[in-house]
């Protein structure tokens, strides 16, 4: 799994919401947090800040250091 659906996963659960009471305190869409928690490579960028914003976090774009 990805960081970032880890850590909304984990941060969710802390918080005690469901994914549809999550869905609806963000404004985003069930399905949409669903596929997040589940590390769909392809979801928005604008929509995963909203998710992160709902614990004060943001993503940001940074060079990938070599591995």
């Amino acid at each position: 799994m990805n960081p970032i659906a880890e850590f909304i996963k984990k941060s969710r659960k802390e918080a005690n919401l469901t994914q549809k009471e999550f869905a609806m305190r963000s404004g985003l869409g069930l399905r949409f947090v669903r596929e997040l928690e589940q590390g769909k490579e392809t979801v928005r960028m604008d929509k995963v800040n909203i998710a992160l914003n709902m614990f004060g976090m943001e993503a940001s774009y940074s060079r990938k250091e070599n591995e």
